[in-house]
């Protein structure tokens, strides 16, 4: 049998075996292009076909939806889920290119969703064959999500009308569907709120107009939508008239990692490669420091400079606690589970954030060269990796959000006035 962890259950270690025996021979090859590290960063039909192809495979394999019932597409698994991306992780899959759904519609869907919703969206959604996004933020509603304006008008045949904007949706580019929170009532601020998943590219979802942004990396990725006069039943509303708010705890749960269902996750494509193409070299060094070692400061390698050599320590400290942190998950009963996962979202984006703002430093002025210059230090990723960390301290709630979560919710300190 494959090797298990002490802590398998006699599902997960036989579930364990199937994973690495499939995975020892259905890991994709590398593809033409750049390989992407997350789902909102699949930005071509080249780069959708490739991923879809690999969600589709590990599906059918078993690897994608382990936990959720066999008659909603699922495996009909218990706690498999986390075994599955293990062991993709372990094994350098792609990635999921239908993480939104994997990770916020589905759990909210059979959370919440009637149980045609549930037989009838699933299964693709687990899939791939159909993709999705996230409709919540909007131009004036973003960290204030409970401020959305995009408006939901009841009438009388049972059908809802949908008017208003929702902005920096990712992959909506290619989505089908959307999970929706949208205004019922205007009287009321969290009451007034009532949750849907719309189509948004089908002749139902005509209504619906997505247009690119553009972020400050030149990419695209993020969309915004312009709804006008969506037409849409009442059976694709989840949960109850009003309850919009009570549903998006749980999207918002998912997103942060706190959710009871596991989202199915796999990627470290590559990896194994780029250590091969680079002989002689320790891979396990801390980035920082090779490239403190490697970049020159006033005519000496810039660690040996007294500032330098500090703050990559600080990093090195801080990268440790994060990852010692994150053992505590294995302890059963040590440390509240949300606390974790919400302290593991704040500490990793700004943690990502702060390293790439001291690569620049470290770098100087080469850190001004993109991707593209040959003389880009690190082939130029930590520009990227800086201009890209801001998405990652925003998404799911900004810091000062998690902040608020953790000490209102979790430590259970006074609201601020």
């Amino acid at each position: 049998m494959a090797e298990s962890t002490n802590r398998d259950t006699p599902e997960q270690a036989e579930f364990r075996q199937h994973c690495r025996e499939w995975l020892t021979t259905n890991v994709p090859a590398l593809p033409d292009f750049k390989p992407v590290n997350n789902g909102a960063e699949v930005a071509t039909d080249e780069h959708l076909a490739y991923y879809i192809a690999w969600q589709k495979s590990a599906y059918d394999a078993g690897l994608v939806g382990c936990d959720y019932p066999s008659e909603y597409g699922g495996g009909g698994r218990t706690r498999c889920q986390s075994v599955a991306n293990q062991e993709m992780l372990r094994a350098e899959t792609p990635i999921f290119p239908g993480i939104i759904g994997l990770g916020m519609a589905a759990p909210t869907i059979f959370f919440h969703g009637s149980e045609d919703l549930k037989k009838r969206l699933l299964p693709k959604l687990l899939r791939g064959d159909e993709l999705w996004c996230q409709g919540f933020s909007e131009p004036g509603a973003g960290s204030d999500l409970a401020s959305v304006q995009t408006f939901a008008e009841r009438k009388a045949d049972n059908k809802w009308v949908i008017n208003g904007h929702k902005v920096w949706t990712s992959t909506a580019q290619f989505a089908t569907w959307m999970i929706l929170l949208a205004r019922n009532d205007k009287s009321d601020k969290y009451n007034g709120l009532t949750y849907f998943v719309v189509p948004i590219k089908s002749e139902l979802g005509k209504s619906v107009t997505v247009r690119p942004l553009i972020k400050i990396t030149g990419e695209t990725g993020f969309n915004e939508e312009i709804f006008e006069g969506l037409v849409v039943d009442d059976s694709y509303r989840l949960d109850d008239v009003g309850k919009g708010w009570t549903v998006a705890m749980t999207t918002l749960a998912h997103e942060r990692g706190a959710g009871p269902l596991t989202t199915p996750t796999s990627g470290g494509q590559g990896k194994s490669d780029a250590k091969e193409k680079q002989p002689g070299s320790d891979t396990n060094e801390f980035p920082l420091l090779k490239l403190a070692k490697n970049c020159a400061r006033n005519g000496k390698p810039a660690i040996d400079d007294p500032v330098i050599r500090d703050k990559v320590m600080d990093m090195m400290i801080r990268q440790v606690g994060i990852k010692q942190n994150r053992r505590l998950r294995s302890v059963a009963g040590l440390a509240d589970r949300q606390r974790l996962t919400l302290q593991d979202k704040l500490l990793g984006t700004e943690y990502l954030q702060d390293a790439a703002a001291l690569a620049l430093e470290i770098a100087g002025a080469g850190g001004t060269l993109s991707q593209f210059d040959v003389d880009a230090p690190d082939g130029g990723k930590w520009p990227q990796a800086y201009l890209s960390s801001f998405g990652g301290t925003i998404a799911a709630g900004t810091s000062e959000i998690q902040r608020n979560i953790l000490g209102e919710r979790i430590l259970g300190l006074d609201k601020s006035k």
